[in-house]
């Protein structure tokens, strides 16, 4: 069988000419909701001749203004990996109407990454205008509730789609406890009623006996006024009474909203004088059609109110899984951090949604007082997307510890990643179907060490941080921008490199780490977006406006840069180097006994410098002893190295001094041959001692590669206690290796 790429019509019917046949239309959008393509039958759905909407907003299809925001979400939702599927209102060239059911997804780069969207549209009904206005209603409506987050929004997004549409007023009641209140006043042309007349929104409402609420409410069923001047009702009040004969209402229709056998309030449309309409009447038909969204607006109600239950229980758990809201004072550094959750949004169809995001980073304390830096992303939103960061956070913070490179960490950490593939639902045989998929995740990951001012990191698909030096604000340039963790297991191709990269930070330098929902934050007042670039370039300039405030102040700027509500997570670390140096004390040793006291001697001397008590100073003191002679005494005892002897005449032959199979001594040549000696230099270690604001570090470098371990040493041993001592007194101990051997390490507390 050939592949697609193979066959012989490839030339005959390329891609383009499969688009323009197709009875359907197709859009292309890049990732700033321009369009960059639309076939030939997308031209006729939406009424545009030629090229004039390329390059323009998505808006440019001529999307009515109501829909407006619902095309911004639509971006935003897929342009975050999602898929998107409902109706909108286009006016054409022509000014007919036309409604359409749309059908987006997003368009990825071989990276995994999301380069833009594709839109198949169609036509949602084919009748007359009046019917097609109705049905159109009730998909649009429904749509706003189905997957309703925030009560109050999606209520008054659906009174305006309600008005001037179907209504000149609408009005929402709901119970809360006993009473009614009102919770949507909306009217045609932006009219407002007086005050101390119709009652507004948030204020108490009481409908009397036989009112039409009141009927519908007992009824439990939408009830019509087909002609109000043939029906005198009871007012709530002789002011309201008084203004409905002024507007002139001449029909209304009451449906009450009810989820799951409850009451939960009743909604009232009436039209009147405000707008001149052929036939300002409701009818039967009319009737039905309210009583269906009023019994979607119900449910909407009452997910609404478990969504605020669920909201509650999601964010306290997403506190839990970040660190907490005071970031740790490690030294060398002034730490600040912020972070923003979604506000809650309409989820397309796909359930409600917490806006549980997996933004997440970490400030993990490190050998020697070093620190490991984390800021990253988990693609997509909810309680799976915030499970996925938590999980991530804890083995980032167990892989650290091993304190390899940053690029090992992340390879060991997308190894971990393509392990949570696993079967969607219990079952004893399963496809590739039934996969879950790993979800993309980008991040960084820093060392710092502020004794040397050296910043090592390696990059997993983010965006690069800001880095201030002296005022001046630009990017950390990345040399190898990497590619997503879990890029691999999904598939998607591309190679998985992760590199070791190096930057020396000068004192009071700042870096501002971020994640993707900053930028993104960013509409347009003709409800368009700004550039990646153009929203880099906001934040860049308001971190530059307070360069030399605190490390507070530039959270806060970085997170104001971008107006706009949050649609993502939106998380911000700010680190600003010490200006003043730290203390340290380093030098280097022969591998010989004699030199277990001259590092003791050295660091007695550190020790007293710094002020440390004598204490303190004396068991820091017998720990560089146990830890130096341990040390000295692998150093003696390791093999002895190869040697050549040299013939005349011949290729080298390899022996051991330390063997007596030759026979021989560095003094007999009974061949007459030469004894060819490389010495290996002699073996050295190193003592590296810093002072922190209350701890001091003390590190032992040396050239073996074995790693120490704990001994469990006899009654009558001489020896084998030395880590004991260690592990028992020392606040914290750990061996490190190193690119030429190993580092041994012990903190103790400086007070």
């Amino acid at each position: 069988m050939k592949r697609w790429g193979e066959s012989p019509f490839e030339a005959l019917l390329p891609p383009e000419t499969v688009l323009a046949q197709m009875e359907m239309a197709v859009v292309v959008c890049d990732r700033f909701s321009n369009v960059i393509y639309g076939n030939h039958f997308a031209r006729q759905l939406f009424g545009f001749g030629g090229d004039e909407v390329i390059g323009h907003s998505i808006l440019s299809l001529g999307i009515a203004e109501e829909d407006h925001e619902q095309a911004t979400e639509l971006a935003k939702h897929v342009l975050k990996g999602g898929v998107w599927e409902g109706t909108f209102c286009n006016q054409r060239a022509d000014g007919s109407t036309v409604y359409t059911r749309a059908h987006a997804v997003p368009l990825r780069h071989p990276s995994g990454a999301v380069d833009g969207i594709v839109i198949f549209a169609r036509e949602a009904l084919r009748s007359n205008q009046r019917e097609q206005d109705r049905y159109g209603l009730l998909e649009r409506i429904g749509e706003r509730l189905s997957a309703s987050l925030e009560l109050a929004a999606t209520l008054q997004r659906v009174a305006e789609t309600l008005v001037p549409q179907f209504a000149d007023h609408c009005f929402i009641d709901l119970f809360g406890g006993d009473r009614l209140y009102r919770r949507v006043s909306a009217h045609a042309g932006g009219w407002r009623p007086p005050p101390g007349t119709w009652a507004e929104t948030g204020d108490p409402v009481s409908y009397p006996p036989g009112h039409f609420a009141t009927r519908a409410m007992n009824r439990r069923d939408a009830v019509l006024v087909e002609d109000m001047l043939q029906h005198r009702f009871s007012a709530p009040t002789q002011e309201s009474q008084r203004l409905g004969d002024a507007m002139g209402i001449t029909s209304v229709i009451a449906a009450p909203l009810i989820a799951r056998g409850e009451l939960l309030g009743v909604m009232s449309l009436a039209l009147s004088n405000l707008s001149r309409r052929p036939d300002p009447h409701y009818d039967g038909f009319d009737r039905d059609l309210i009583g269906a969204i009023a019994s979607r607006i119900a449910l909407a109600v009452d997910n609404a109110l478990l969504f605020e239950e669920e909201r509650e229980t999601a964010l306290a758990f997403q506190k839990h899984l970040l660190p907490g809201e005071r970031p740790p004072r490690p030294d060398g550094l002034q730490i600040a951090w912020r972070y923003e959750p979604a506000r809650p949004l309409e989820s397309h169809g796909h359930g409600i949604q917490t806006q549980v995001g997996g933004d997440w980073y970490d400030v993990i304390p490190l050998s020697a007082g070093r620190v490991g830096l984390v800021i990253g992303d988990v693609e997509g939103r909810g309680a799976r997307a915030a499970a996925v960061m938590g999980q991530l956070r804890a083995a980032l913070r167990a892989f650290a510890q091993d304190d390899k490179p940053p690029a090992d960490i992340l390879r060991k950490l997308d190894e971990w990643v393509r392990t949570m593939t696993r079967p969607s639902r219990m079952t004893s045989g399963w496809s590739n179907d039934d996969l879950v998929r790993p979800p993309l995740v980008s991040c960084t990951y820093f060392v710092y060490d502020a004794w040397s001012r050296v910043l090592e990191f390696s990059n997993a698909g983010h965006d690069p941080p800001l880095l201030v030096v002296d005022g001046e604000v630009h990017d950390l340039e990345f040399q190898n921008e990497g590619v997503m963790l879990g890029v691999r297991a999904q598939g998607i191709g591309g190679e998985i490199l992760f590199k070791e990269e190096t930057a020396e930070l000068k004192p009071g330098s700042t870096l501002v780490l971020y994640t993707d929902g900053l930028i993104d934050r960013r509409p347009r007042d003709d409800g368009g977006y700004h550039t990646r670039e153009q929203a880099r370039e906001a934040v860049r300039k308001a971190v530059a406006a307070v360069a030399r405030k605190d490390v507070e102040a530039i959270a806060e700027a970085a997170y104001d840069a971008i107006p706009g509500d949050v649609v993502d997570d939106i998380a911000i670390v700010v680190i600003r180097t010490s200006p003043e140096e730290l203390a340290v004390a380093d030098r280097t040793f022969p591998a010989e006994p004699i030199m277990v006291s001259e590092a003791r001697r050295m660091a007695s001397d550190a020790f007293a410098d710094w002020g440390m008590p004598a204490e303190q100073a004396e068991l820091a003191c017998l720990l560089v002893s146990e830890v130096v002679t341990n040390v000295v005494l692998h150093a003696t005892t390791t093999p002895a190295p190869r040697r050549e002897l040299v013939l005349d005449g011949g290729p080298p032959v390899h022996f051991n001094l330390d063997d007596d199979d030759w026979g021989l001594t560095p003094d007999l040549d009974p061949l007459g041959a030469e004894l060819g000696r490389r010495e290996p230099p002699t073996k050295e270690f190193r003592v590296r001692l810093r002072k922190g604001a209350d701890a001091v570090w003390v590190e032992v470098f040396d050239t073996d590669m074995r790693l120490p371990r704990i001994r469990s040493a006899g009654e009558t041993d001489e020896g084998g206690r030395g880590l004991y001592l260690v592990d028992q007194l020392a606040t914290r101990w750990g061996a490190r290796p190193t690119q030429d051997g190993k580092a041994v390490w012990f903190q103790l507390p400086l007070r």
